[in-house]
């Protein structure tokens, strides 16, 4: 391969190689600010659509910090399981 074309595959591949980045972090990004959380992404979302979390949420949100069993969360998380999969709804 002569010269010119070798230049031109290296800055394809820069070129390719800078938009999968910017892509990436569009998508994801980088989380690590004040607030960042997985709880505070939630709560965000909620915020963005105009309603306030709810008691199920709140539950939910209590529940993802123990460590040992809790027969109330432990209902929390099959009613959510039976919302997100459509069961509760009659047929």
């Amino acid at each position: 391969m002569r010269r010119p074309g070798r230049i031109a595959l290296g800055v394809a591949m820069i070129g390719l190689m800078l938009a999968v980045t910017v892509g990436i972090a569009m998508v994801r990004p980088e989380s690590g600010g004040p607030g960042n959380g997985a709880l505070a992404g939630n709560a965000a979302v909620g915020a963005a659509a105009g309603a306030a979390p709810g008691p199920a949420t709140r539950t939910l949100a209590r529940c993802r910090t123990l460590t040992m069993p809790d027969s109330g969360c432990e209902a929390a998380w099959e009613a959510r399981r039976r919302h997100f999969f459509g069961e509760d709804k009659p047929q």
